[in-house]
């Protein structure tokens, strides 16, 4: 593995070391976090995203709403890709047209499903139109949520992408690098730094050893919080933190017949003290969370109930629930896990802390891709995970407490259902008045503090940790690539 960044990086070239290969760099199809966060560089969308998530003009200097049905984007002039073709209306109506007719398979056709057509009027005018009222279109149509590829871009897009982002694709080999640089017919400020070098590294020391040495300049959320620490000392490296939309969570299955009852939920909640987790096995590289949504995320709501680590009022609940302790535990519970070793100890310190208050909890581990089969079906007492991204759109509450949303095709797999939370959710996508949306989420996440079909971890850090020659980066909070768009490299 110490070969993949056998030598000194190049005077010109930024070498960033990444965890795995992106699954796949068309915009229109990638999803996990490698490929979008590269699309990002590579492409452009309609719209951007700015500190709190709020919607900023992108390829659409301006767009208008003139009724809930109609979106109307006017584009920038003079944008090109990057081998020097304009970017017209008519890239726009492609890109989003082999998705709605299946023309390119992707897991993303589901965002648009709404959209009835969409017209370019002129070069500079697209027209999307709606079979109903969808506020999170706009965000659909934002990056890295999507890109924009050129017009007869076909399934095969992947093999010689060509996009109008800051950077341009120079080489990609699969579990070993990906290769861009600066795009020179790029509209908006150009990047500072001429190459960069993804050097693909899956092992965790490795990926030490190689900032260590000097091998490789960058990484960011790719160590361990212990790694961190100790690279902290390393006076050629140096560590920039910032808090992240990372959210971490504990997720109960509401059919289960002792979980069903919300005082045994609230009683579990009470009995966890993250404080030490956050301290011991994350060196204090996270916060505690109140809601799905990260606290600089516009429609955050932290008034809200919390739940500060209190034994006694969780036995309280439990006794009110009918389970007294009976020789030494009041029920068991099972708790699903991965074997990576984070949430291995994780659930080990859960399971001492709810031993306090009655409860024994068994873990049962497997390997991630039968654990998390498990998860996708509903399979599970209790579990936990992250939303890496996911959770910075509020439409996420459709997507995981809406009883529309059940296992085995969507992410509402507790079968958490509440009348009232469906009625907002739906309220809240068929406005674009964002006064309005804000009411009805930050009522929904008050009522799913009470009822907690969730209980709320922590939101992790983003932790980056660079070479002394690397200067002027900028760490956003969703924690992307962004700040290669600012960074320099010392001569």
């Amino acid at each position: 593995m110490l070969s993949s960044c056998a030598n000194k990086p190049a005077t010109d070239t930024l070498v960033m070391i990444i965890e795995s290969s992106p699954a796949n760099l068309d915009p229109r199809v990638g999803t996990d976090a490698q490929s979008e966060r590269l699309d990002a560089l590579l492409f452009d969308g309609l719209v951007n995203r700015d500190e709190r998530f709020n919607l900023t003009p992108g390829l659409a200097e301006r767009w208008e709403i003139p009724d809930p049905l109609t979106y109307v984007f006017h584009l920038r002039p003079g944008v090109r890709f990057s081998d020097g073709r304009p970017l017209t209306a008519r890239d726009v109506k492609w890109t989003f047209d082999s998705i709605l007719t299946g023309a390119v398979l992707t897991p993303k056709a589901g965002s648009y499903r709404l959209v009835e057509r969409i017209d370019a009027s002129d070069d500079a005018t697209v027209i999307f139109h709606l079979k109903e009222p969808y506020s999170p279109l706009l965000w659909n149509v934002s990056n890295p949520a999507i890109g924009i590829v050129p017009a007869g871009s076909g399934a095969d897009f992947n093999q010689h992408l060509i996009g109008s982002g800051p950077f341009r694709l120079v080489r990609l080999e699969q579990d070993k690098e990906v290769v861009i640089e600066r795009n020179p017919t790029y509209w908006g400020t150009p990047p500072r730094v001429e190459r960069v070098r993804f050097a693909v590294v899956p092992d965790t020391t490795t990926r030490a050893l190689e900032l260590r040495k000097g091998s490789a300049d960058l990484e960011i959320n790719a160590l361990t919080a212990d790694m961190v620490v100790a690279i902290e000392r390393q006076k050629q490296l140096q560590v920039m933190r910032s808090p992240g939309t990372t959210y971490a969570y504990l997720a109960f299955n509401l059919r289960d017949p002792i979980l069903k009852d919300v005082r045994v939920r609230q009683a579990i909640a009470y009995g966890l003290d993250r404080g030490p987790m956050i301290h011991y096995l994350w060196r204090d590289m996270a916060r505690p969370a109140s809601s799905v949504l990260p606290p600089e995320h516009w429609a955050y709501d932290g008034d809200v109930r919390t739940y500060a680590h209190d034994p006694a009022r969780a036995r309280q609940l439990l006794d009110a629930a009918g389970y007294p302790e009976r020789n030494g535990a009041r029920f068991h519970l099972t708790m699903k896990t991965s074997t990576e070793e984070s949430t291995r100890l994780m659930a080990a310190v859960l399971q001492q802390q709810l031993r306090e208050v009655g409860i024994a909890l068994d873990i049962r581990t497997f390997e991630f891709a039968t654990f998390y089969s498990d998860v996708q079906k509903g399979a599970f007492q209790l579990f936990s995970l992250r939303w890496v991204g996911g959770n910075e759109d509020p439409d996420i509450f459709e997507h995981v407490f809406s009883s529309r949303s059940f296992p085995p095709k969507r992410g509402n797999r507790g079968y958490y259902s509440n009348p009232r939370v469906d009625q907002l959710i739906d309220d809240a996508r068929r406005t674009v008045d964002r006064e309005r949306r804000k009411r009805d989420y930050d009522e929904i996440q008050r009522i799913v503090a009470e009822e907690l079909p969730y209980v709320n971890l922590w939101y992790f850090d983003n932790v980056l940790v660079h070479s002394r020659r690397v200067r002027n980066l900028e760490l956003s909070s969703a924690g992307n690539y962004d700040f290669l768009k600012t960074a320099e490299l010392a001569r």
